[in-house]
């Protein structure tokens, strides 16, 4: 079968997610102390199932009271609130913030603006623990929205941020409606440059595909954008965690002459690497 396989020229960990694995399995490795993930350490099963395999369990806020100062515990790199470091301190557990640098100048600006009489405006998913971990250092007094749509009645003052992740459209409306409610405003477009590239190169594979094929979590925010960007170019797109996820039919389908891949930041490469051998039809059976 003559297929053409076009692998989005971004894809896959980015430098944050690498960082946060690298930082936790060299934590593990040192072997002074039994070491714990706040929540899951990436939104990726595969790898997450690595780490416990390798001793490193993810526990969540009412596992602090069990927390001695023979654990550490790593913050993922979604970042954290500055009351909950503070209760992980309290415990006497040693503490390793594998929190993204992007996620962490976010957090600083939320502050800072907070501090001198800003409301923070976050352009994201208020359920997403990013964004969580940012309303926490403005008091979780931000308000938290996707497209701007349904703000109204804002202060004067107002600075807008965005979750990494967020789509630059998304963005877009938002400071777009912010700037005709509010006379000072703040504005950074906090989308990481990873998350840019990503989404980018993702539109103009998708564009050319009979096929596009999304790798990462289905709890990934980056990779349900994606997801999301794909489809518009590619009604036949599909989003998998790993190659067992893979349809038997599609792998047949001899009408599908250009598949295109790519994969969210919290993808490895070897499952990445999984899944193109696999439509290639070279994995091992």
């Amino acid at each position: 079968m003559s297929r053409q396989i076009i692998i989005a020229e971004n894809a896959g960990f980015c430098f944050g997610v690498k960082r946060a694995v690298e930082m936790t399995v060299d934590t593990n490795n040192d072997k002074k102390s039994k070491v714990y993930t706040l929540g899951p350490l990436i939104h990726n099963k595969d790898v997450v199932e690595s780490l416990r395999d390798q001793g490193i369990y993810s526990i969540d806020n009412d596992y602090f009271g069990d927390l001695s100062s023979e654990d550490t515990v790593v913050i993922r790199s979604h970042g954290v609130s500055s009351n909950i470091l503070e209760e992980i301190k309290k415990t006497g557990a040693s503490i390793v913030d594998a929190t993204c640098p992007y996620v962490t100048s976010i957090q600083r600006k939320a502050r800072k603006y907070h501090s001198e009489g800003y409301l923070i405006v976050i352009v994201g998913d208020p359920k997403h623990p990013e964004v969580i971990g940012i309303n926490g250092w403005c008091e979780n007094t931000a308000i938290i929205t996707k497209t701007g749509d349904e703000l109204e009645n804002l202060p004067d003052k107002v600075c807008v941020l965005s979750q990494t992740t967020e789509k630059q459209a998304n963005y877009e409306k938002t400071l777009e409606a912010v700037s005709k409610l509010s006379q000072d405003v703040l504005a950074f477009n906090t989308i990481c440059s990873a998350t840019r590239e990503r989404q980018e190169s993702a539109y103009s594979v998708s564009k050319k595909a009979d096929l596009m094929v999304v790798i990462g979590g289905k709890n990934s925010s980056n990779t349900k954008k994606l997801y999301e960007i794909c489809k518009e170019n590619c009604q036949n797109t599909i989003l998998i965690e790993n190659v067992y996820e893979i349809p038997d039919d599609l792998i047949e389908d001899s009408n599908l002459k250009i598949i295109g891949v790519t994969a969210g930041a919290s993808t490895p490469d070897w499952v990445i690497s999984e899944v193109i051998n696999k439509l290639k039809g070279t994995s091992p059976s």
